[in-house]
């Protein structure tokens, strides 16, 4: 597996302000501009991008905002944020609280089937759980159910109370209920409801990495909507990719546990509907890029970690699901300018 490269040593880690300048000189500098432009320059129904961003050897060499956007301006994550409820539980392994090889403890669980389901086979959205992950369709979505219909107070509730179809671990099924499943999970190890997981994600992780903006939304239950709700600027959701191109480490601490993100991309499914993108523990894999991991958003959001090129890449915007195949073109165009490590 790819290494993850360690810190540039004339680089400061980002925690107050990223440092801007252009790119090294093995980058073509024109290579990188078309392929701004390319993401820029949207048609007729492609929607829009309202930031994009590529950190290189520490530092930004690349920005560029949409209407009414600019570098301080918090989008929300979408399904970024299920990377972020992975990286809650990094900690809570790195603090000895959990097992995720262990039978979820899940009320809506006990003394059913439903009771041989890790946490692992939650983070590998292998929960075997009923549930549509569709984002149009409010006659058969559990999504929309979920989080706008009879879901919407509980969602945690809502999720795990779904009929379990398959026996865990042997089907994957992407399932923004089983992430606000793990979020109340982490929600209770950590306790204080929802003003102890606030405290828990700003004191262990934002604070940290500088992340001044972020800003969790959680439902009327005091659980973190880990699916789909944290808003932040684009720099700061650059923050948390680079925290995992730097393996979990930040300015010499181990915020992730040794091992933890090289799990995360470590591959468990192949998106039957997007064969280029594989799965690992809540985390995307792009899989032309050797080593690679991302965290996924409805709309076109994106945070791509290459360790190969010393790269993240995010990309923010409202682009509907026609145009995100050539979105994720695009993108790949800009990782592609930047050289892999020699």
């Amino acid at each position: 597996m790819i290494a993850f490269p360690e810190q540039p040593t004339n680089e400061p880690w980002p925690s107050a302000e990223w440092r801007v300048g252009e790119p090294a000189a093995d980058v073509d500098r024109a290579e990188v501009d078309d392929a701004l432009r390319g993401i820029r320059e949207k048609g007729d129904g492609d929607g829009v991008s309202l930031a994009t961003l590529a950190v290189h050897r520490g530092r930004i060499v690349a920005e560029q905002y949409g209407p009414d956007t600019d570098a301080d301006t918090t989008l929300v994550s979408w399904s970024m944020a299920k990377t972020v409820t992975q990286a809650v539980f990094g900690m809570l392994v790195g603090d000895g609280l959990i097992d995720i090889d262990q039978p979820a403890a899940v009320p809506e669980f006990a003394d059913t089937p439903k009771a041989g389901i890790t946490v692992r086979h939650l983070l590998a959205m292998k929960s075997g759980l009923e549930f549509i992950e569709d984002y149009v369709d409010d006659t058969t979505s559990h999504c929309l159910d979920m989080l706008f219909g009879a879901g919407i107070h509980d969602h945690a509730h809502y999720a795990a109370s779904q009929q379990l179809l398959h026996a865990p671990g042997e089907l994957w099924n992407y399932a923004s209920g089983t992430t606000n499943i793990l979020a109340r999970i982490a929600g209770d190890i950590i306790g204080g409801g929802e003003a102890g997981m606030r405290a828990f994600l700003e004191q262990r992780l934002f604070a940290p990495l500088g992340m001044r903006s972020a800003q969790p939304k959680f439902d009327d239950a005091g659980t973190f909507v880990g699916s789909s709700y944290l808003f932040a600027t684009a720099r700061d959701f650059a923050r948390f990719g680079y925290l995992y191109l730097r393996d979990g480490v930040w300015d010499q601490r181990r915020l992730l546990p040794s091992g933890w993100v090289d799990s995360s991309r470590t591959e468990v499914a192949i998106d039957p509907d997007h064969t280029n993108f594989g799965y690992g523990a809540h985390c995307w894999i792009w899989r032309d890029q050797p080593g690679s991991l991302a965290a996924h958003g409805y709309e076109g959001q994106y945070t791509v970690v290459v360790p190969e090129r010393d790269l993240v890449v995010v990309h923010l915007g409202k682009v509907p699901a026609a145009a995100r195949p050539a979105l994720v073109v695009k993108l790949s165009g800009l990782i592609n300018a930047f050289p892999t490590i020699g």
